[in-house]
């Protein structure tokens, strides 16, 4: 899965890889993003211009009945998005890249869970494959009817290499060339698309043991991504 991530990545570096228009504002840097929260994505409006949008992390379909869904829909799986209803037609007409410097993965060893934290080895920002929806909150529903909230998830697969030893589940990583079909508003067969969604490729990743104050989502700044010696397993 992924349920935590960074992104402090150069301004000038994130306008130039996702094709950002000038005058994008800058991304405020954040070093331990959380669920619930609201992440930098990329999505190409009906002028067919790529668009930086802050997204609520938990997808809430437009059908759902109350936003508190989307904290049990932070990830989706790369494998049944074609069938789960809560996410089909968002793979079809809704896609998007959640941006990221690097990512966490918790492991299991018998001392307790150990943060990890994962990037690209020349340490440039990349794209998680995303989808995103539009829900509306309704009288009786809690909040303030007519209140419009766009919220993502992130697609994941099966860890290979490496990082299969920290963590069984990935996100879904695009390479620069596959960014404009996962973007393509008009792109409704989704077929070619599965193919994408492969992961990140192991020799282009490294992985190193980072401080457990991650844990805790309210902690923040840069030493959260600093090595640690990781604990013997």
């Amino acid at each position: 899965m992924c349920g935590r991530f960074a992104f402090f990545s150069a301004h000038e570096a994130t306008l130039k890889l996702f094709g950002l228009p000038d005058g994008t504002p800058a991304i405020e840097p954040r070093w331990n993003i959380a669920p619930t929260q609201y992440v930098p994505a990329v999505r190409v409006q009906h002028d067919g211009v790529r668009r930086l949008a802050m997204l609520y992390w938990g997808l809430v379909p437009h059908w759902a009945k109350e936003k508190a869904i989307g904290s049990r829909m932070i990830n989706a799986r790369a494998d049944t998005l074609a069938e789960k209803p809560s996410f089909r037609t968002a793979f079809r007409r809704r896609r998007c890249l959640v941006l990221a410097s690097g990512y966490y993965e918790w492991q299991a060893l018998p001392s307790g869970k150990q943060p990890w934290f994962i990037r690209r080895r020349d340490r440039a920002p990349f794209a998680m494959a995303g989808l995103w929806e539009t829900w509306v909150e309704r009288a009786g529903q809690g909040g303030e009817p007519g209140t419009t909230l766009e919220s993502c998830t992130i697609v994941t697969t099966d860890a290979g290499g490496r990082i299969a030893k920290i963590h069984h589940r990935v996100p879904a990583i695009l390479e620069p060339q596959n960014y404009a079909a996962w973007l393509d508003p008009h792109g409704t067969d989704t077929a070619p698309l599965a193919p994408l969604l492969g992961g990140p490729q192991d020799g282009e990743m490294e992985a190193f043991a980072v401080s457990r104050r991650v844990n805790n989502a309210r902690n923040e700044g840069p030493e959260l991504v600093e090595p640690v010696d990781p604990p013997a397993a």
